[in-house]
């Protein structure tokens, strides 16, 4: 069991949440990532992997060389401060950089999408200084915050079967996280409202 806890972890790991948004949207909802045409967003998404995960990851792994953490399991809540506050920095840059240099405007919706996920960061490193919260829940929440309200948003239903697939999978994660007794129920119960409700509420302000 713990093995598989550890596989659905990794697969779903927050950092992983926007790769898999923006590569559903480019799938199955190319509008939302307007105004990029549709041959670029290939390389977009490879560049909100790199990163929103990639860079992250490498942080992670030179903050562990410096003794800043132990794990980069990260087990203990104040341990997670530093690195959450650098990711929620490259986040917020990435989202920065795309407005200043490449012309997208407020109203596009490719910005709207990027500012609910930093808000998603935000809101995790902001509970983070107090409590030791579900990041995994809370990014698969988020996730399925905006999938629902897109869902209702979209006239033909095209994405019920990704918002079926999405609920079934925040339920695993939730699950993988209690397996590894990485977090208690409350902790996970606690990222889930707060991903629910910073990714839909987002989607209902913005859009």
């Amino acid at each position: 069991m713990n093995t598989a806890a550890r596989v659905v972890s990794f697969l779903f790991h927050p950092l992983l949440m926007a790769t898999y948004l923006f590569g559903l949207f480019a799938w199955m909802l190319p509008l939302a990532l307007s105004p990029l045409r549709e041959e670029g967003h290939g390389r977009f998404i490879l560049i909100i992997f790199s990163i929103t995960f990639a860079m992250p990851a490498l942080a992670m792994g030179i903050f562990r060389s410096m003794g800043t953490i132990n794990s980069v399991m990260m087990h203990s809540r104040r341990e997670r401060v530093i690195p959450f506050l650098f990711t929620t920095a490259l986040y917020g840059t990435l989202t920065y950089m795309f407005y200043t240099r490449t012309g997208v405007r407020f109203d596009d919706n490719l910005f709207r999408f990027m500012l609910i996920i930093d808000a998603l960061v935000v809101i995790g490193t902001l509970l983070t200084l107090f409590w030791k919260v579900s990041m995994h829940s809370l990014a698969a929440w988020g996730f399925t915050g905006i999938v629902l309200a897109l869902n209702r948003l979209t006239e033909d239903g095209s994405l019920l079967y990704p918002l079926i697939f999405s609920l079934v999978v925040t339920g695993l994660v939730m699950s993988a996280r209690m397996q590894l007794q990485a977090h208690s129920l409350r902790e996970v119960t606690a990222g889930a409202i707060a991903g629910l409700l910073t990714g839909f509420a987002g989607m209902v302000i913005l859009f």
